[in-house]
């Protein structure tokens, strides 16, 4: 096995893991890369490749993720396209990772023009989630993570919403029975949704909820200054005011959003930068098709669809109190 992780993770959790395999009498060597989503690039990649090559990795070689999203999307995208494709398992360390991105096989590594461009669909043989290693998770990247348990509420279950706002103060307390509970259930809507479109056609759009908007913010921001949960949770609240303006969704349920992120410690609203670049970065999102952008919005919380939009002036008037143009 080829144990993939990065500096902030691989001190606290690479020697258990690597000597549990040795235990069971699996070989194993390690992988180290710099932390950050600005670190999810070609190069990086490359150490990996590096990594595999040098050890003599072969198609029987099992690549481990062990970290967080952007580790486990550049160590699923090393997998699938090393040799062609060898196994690939995820461990990943931070609520986002646990929730969202380690499920469903969406691997990538970002371009500068844009997030997540270059990639591929595929899946893991296995994902472990341990929730204790959610203890040494930093309160901001925990915040970030809740930004995706959000999303699946707002997207198809409005139980699911009241329930959060319900235990949100435990769930930030890091209770653990209530934690699980909000993990499997994320788990399980995701591996619904992609049993039903595993290379995103239609349903598994719904997914991207909170992210073409999310993505500019990133972009715009520059990778890593603002964590994706962060610019996803932002980047929701502009696809209620979106949604308001196309008249599907009523101030108060915006209000109830911005609060519902607000406990979680999660921006309320998006920056402020002119809407060219809004529009620049959005042109460039891997979900624009024929000319014409796509976004998630919400027919009333809990009830989310895709919606294609060429009206620059609706997108205008949606962003209106966060431009500086």
């Amino acid at each position: 096995a080829a144990l993939v992780s990065n500096t902030t993770v691989a001190p606290l959790y690479l020697e258990r893991v690597s000597n549990l395999l040795f235990r069971n009498g699996i070989d194993n060597f390690s992988i180290i890369l710099p932390d950050g989503e600005q670190y999810k690039t070609i190069d990086s990649l490359n150490l990996i490749y590096s990594g595999l090559l040098e050890k003599h990795a072969d198609r029987r070689t099992t690549v481990v993720a062990l970290g967080g999203g952007v580790i486990g999307d550049m160590a699923g995208f090393a997998a699938a396209t090393y040799q062609r494709g060898v196994p690939f398992v995820q461990i990943p360390t931070t609520l986002l990772s646990q929730v969202d991105s380690s499920v469903g096989g969406k691997t990538a590594v970002n371009h500068p023009l844009g997030k997540n461009m270059i990639g591929a669909f595929y899946q893991p043989q296995l994902v472990l989630a341990d929730l204790a290693v959610l203890d040494t998770l930093p309160g901001r990247e925990y915040s970030a993570g809740m930004a995706e348990v959000i999303k699946y509420a707002l997207l198809g279950d409005i139980r699911f919403l009241d329930w959060l706002q319900t235990h949100m103060s435990e769930l930030m307390q890091r209770r653990p029975d209530v934690l699980a509970e909000a993990v499997c259930h994320c788990c399980r809507m995701k591996a619904d949704i992609v049993a039903q479109d595993e290379t995103e056609q239609g349903a598994r759009a719904l997914l991207n909820l909170g992210h073409t908007f999310g993505h500019a913010i990133e972009a715009e921001m520059g990778y890593g200054v603002w964590l994706h949960g962060e610019a996803v949770s932002a980047g929701t609240v502009a696809a209620c005011l979106l949604s308001e303006q196309l008249g599907s969704l009523k101030r108060q349920d915006t209000e109830r959003v911005q609060a519902l992120f607000r406990a979680a410690g999660l921006p309320d609203a998006p920056p402020r930068f002119p809407f060219e670049r809004w529009l620049a970065h959005m042109r460039h999102d891997k979900k624009a098709q024929d000319g014409e952008m796509r976004f998630i919005t919400l027919d009333g919380l809990g009830r989310a669809k895709i919606t294609r939009i060429s009206d620059t002036a609706l997108l205008r008037g949606s962003l209106k109190d966060y431009l500086d143009d």
